[in-house]
């Protein structure tokens, strides 16, 4: 039996927080002991009642770490996977803490990692949870929770952005084979303890997006396989963990992250192609413009100008 350890998020979000424990709570598993670490944010209020009244109802094991400021995707996440590098778990899964799992998603994550292994990181099928889709009027009520978020990712090395393969599709198993896939998001993915022991934990500079992707670069340099397992699936109430897509704080991290990113990773002539387009924003002026020059200036990790929800 191996040991995992869940590490959740809660930054002013305590209700999304109880249904996706909630969720753990259902999840069955034939060759996985489950504990989690629930990592609060510097929420405005504690959640320490909540917290205690949930496991007495649900019966599920959970450790809750306060902290003292939002350290972000990054720094939260961080950590929770240091408290439970202290235990001997044998996994540890970084999950979104808006996210409802399937009662059996748990097992086929770890019998990945038998038959394969060099797999470092898997992760498993993600559908927009029902009414949080891109694209609410596309689709029919009967196809809502069966819309993919995430079914496996790609790098466009030349523009330097990170997608998602199968998002907006309904599912119709297109995409229902185990591969190896460029990165894996960072909204579901369980990491083998060595891998951590490797090459440590995220980076930090990132504060919140893209530094999934650059935790998978580095476990990919260090020899480790990225898998994506369809036989697994969770759902995701997109955005509702950190900005929205368009909002301030998503258009900052974004571009900034972009060029740590890609000066970081990419070839030559894409850091050349990056200089250009950051000239380009430049001169358009707004947010983006003060992603650029933060970036540029070393301003990285949390910026405390942007008090938006999340940051």
């Amino acid at each position: 039996m191996k040991t995992v350890g869940i590490v959740l998020i809660n930054f002013n979000s305590w209700e999304e927080t109880k249904e996706c424990l909630e969720s753990l709570s259902h999840v069955v598993s034939d060759t996985a002991e489950v504990k989690i670490v629930l990592v609060d944010n510097a929420s405005k209020e504690s959640i320490k009642y909540q917290v205690s009244s949930i496991k007495k109802k649900h019966k599920i094991t959970v450790s809750l770490i306060e902290n003292t400021e939002n350290l972000g995707f990054a720094g939260g996440n961080n950590t929770g996977i240091r408290e439970l590098l202290k235990e001997q778990v044998d996994y540890i899964m970084l999950l979104n803490n808006d996210t409802l799992v399937d009662k059996n998603f748990m097992d086929p994550l770890i019998e990945l990692f038998e038959t394969e292994p060099n797999a470092g990181i898997s992760s498993p099928k993600i559908y927009f949870a029902p009414g949080y889709e891109f694209h609410k009027d596309r689709y029919k009520e009967s196809e809502k929770g069966n819309v993919i978020w995430y079914a496996g990712g790609s790098i466009d090395w030349d523009n330097v952005y990170a997608s998602h393969r199968g998002v907006d599709e309904v599912d119709i198993g297109r995409y229902n084979s185990a591969k190896k896939t460029p990165f894996i998001s960072g909204c579901c993915m369980i990491i083998k303890r060595e891998v951590i022991e490797k090459i440590g934990v995220l980076d930090g500079r990132y504060f919140m997006y893209l530094e999934d992707v650059d935790f998978c670069m580095r476990a990919k340099q260090a020899g480790f396989g990225l898998w994506y397992v369809p036989q697994s699936y969770i759902w995701h109430k997109n955005a509702q963990s950190s900005g929205k897509s368009g909002s301030d704080i998503h258009v900052y991290y974004q571009t900034r992250n972009r060029l740590l990113f890609g000066f970081r990773y990419a070839s030559l002539r894409t850091k050349l192609a990056l200089v250009r387009d950051s000239l380009r924003i430049v001169s358009k002026g707004g947010i983006r413009k003060k992603a650029v020059f933060d970036y540029y200036l070393g301003r990285l990790g949390k910026n405390i100008n942007l008090s938006l929800r999340g940051a």
